[in-house]
């Protein structure tokens, strides 16, 4: 066995060695492996040299770009004068308390969230949205409210896929086969004007009828049963899906007169994604509990945060007497070199002016891409905010018809555009490709992506025809 072994490629080796993450294992056997080996900028080479540019930043999170030294310099720093302690018993660290500290000043200053108290840190979105489902259960059990633990989460919503996180997420694909969601979980319909408005429904009416179905389950479940409602200000992996007119506004005046705590996961739209720090002030947003990730190192260390409200922390620490200390925590909750990581990379999207460049490039972005496919007999929708955005794609354009659930025409553009050397991303909601480069981008590199994207796109064309097609009813 070892001299076998001992003449398998790289990808052999990933075949027989590694469990991919939401990976066909089917498909992965029979194809292999795309082996990254090494970034730069916004680019990025396989293992046989190709070149790509890559427009999802890995998973929404490579804000600052690839390859950047001050950040290896930082960790090199920080594992010298402290590789790890934990926060358990009051232990703390320099590099942690000054990040906690920074994130907080941002939503202040930048946000105007002031009434954001404290941050608790892990290291995934799923970890923090797992920690805001037991927080929301822990503020209501102070308070003398034990009945009020439902949380509310949206179709299309992407929170995780740990077991409360990925409950909270509302894409079926993630609950097959998974016993998902747990109970306690209630999902109400997704806000996307373009694909679930009905026949003749202005956008407004759209909101009205979204926010009449949260009043419903409020009623139909009891206030007193419901702790939060959860929400990305902008629908990452659902469709990079906006907010329709009036929503936050409303939803929020509802979830006040119902004492329902607001979550606001900005994992992707935090740090600058949005063209603004946070979506929370984008959107206005009051919210209780924000969720944080990605964004906060640009993924050159796993941190995660959950970012608790005054009005949260009262209740916590007005408690804390009585019920002893917060028994909840990871071993790597804090982590100083994740600290210091964090640090480097707010500098460094402070120093180089990245959220704004993200609202300049993302606007000349999403007019371009507009207008190279947007003309496209398939395409439906061109959507965005800073850079993040998405096309949809349609089955018939002029009668907005869909194509066929499990025809999965936006994997076969994103396959095209792979192979013109650009990495976008098809999503597992709705038939929509995803944009969402480092913040770093400039703008010919933009027009090089969207030119590059265009090819795929009419490349593919033969295969959207045959599917749409397949679509008639």
């Amino acid at each position: 066995m070892l001299e076998e072994r001992s003449n398998y490629t790289l990808a052999d080796m990933d075949r027989h060695s590694l469990f991919h993450p939401v990976t066909s294992i089917a498909t992965h056997m029979d194809k292999g492996p795309l082996i990254i080996e090494r970034g730069q900028g916004v680019h990025l080479r396989d293992d046989s040299g190709r070149e790509m540019i890559d427009c999802g930043a890995g998973l929404w999170c490579v804000n600052i770009g690839y390859g950047r030294p001050e950040i290896a310099e930082a960790a090199k720093q920080a594992i010298l004068d402290l590789n790890y302690y934990h926060l358990f018993g009051s232990s703390s660290n320099e590099a942690v308390i000054r990040l906690a500290d920074k994130v907080l000043s941002l939503f202040r200053e930048q946000s105007g969230a002031g009434h954001l108290a404290r941050v608790f840190f892990g290291c995934s979105g799923s970890d923090a949205n797992d920690t805001n489902f037991k927080l929301v259960r822990y503020y209501n059990n102070l308070r003398g409210k034990p009945g009020k633990k439902k949380i509310i989460a949206r179709q299309g919503g992407y929170h995780g896929l740990t077991m409360a996180a990925g409950s909270l997420t509302g894409i079926d694909a993630y609950h097959k086969a998974w016993d998902l969601p747990v109970e306690g979980v209630i999902h109400t319909s997704c806000p996307h004007y373009y694909r679930f408005a009905e026949d003749g429904e202005t956008e407004a009416e759209f909101t009205d009828r979204m926010i009449a179905e949260l009043e419903a389950i409020i009623e139909r479940e009891g206030a007193d049963t419901i702790a939060a409602f959860i929400a990305e200000p902008i629908m990452g992996t659902g469709g990079v899906l906006l907010p329709p007119e009036g929503y936050f506004a409303r939803v929020q005046e509802v979830l006040d007169r119902n004492d329902i705590l607001l979550i606001a996961d900005e994992v992707i739209t935090g740090f600058g994604r949005t063209g603004q720090w946070f979506a929370t002030g984008l959107y206005g947003l009051k919210p209780d509990l924000v969720t944080l990730a990605k964004g906060i190192t640009s993924a050159y260390f796993p941190v995660s945060a959950s970012v608790v409200s005054e009005r949260m922390w009262d209740v916590l620490e007005k408690a804390s007497p009585d019920y002893g200390p917060v028994m909840h925590g990871f071993t790597y909750s804090g982590h100083p070199v994740g600290g210091a990581v964090g640090l480097a990379n707010i500098a460094i999207l402070e120093s180089e002016g990245m959220v704004g460049n993200a609202a300049r490039v993302g606007a000349h972005m999403l007019d371009k891409l507009k207008a190279r496919v947007g003309d496209h007999p398939f395409v439906g929708d061109v959507r965005g905010q800073g850079l993040m955005m998405a096309v949809e794609l349609v089955a018939d354009k002029a009668a907005r018809r869909f194509f066929a659930p499990g025809t999965n025409p936006h994997r076969a553009v994103a396959a095209k555009a792979v192979e013109e050397k650009v990495m976008v991303r098809a999503l597992p909601f709705l038939e929509t490709v995803s944009f969402s480069p480092p913040l770093c981008i400039t703008a010919a590199e933009c027009d090089e992506a969207i030119e590059r994207f265009a090819r795929g796109l009419q490349a593919a064309t033969p295969e959207l025809e045959r599917l749409a097609a397949a679509s008639i009813p």
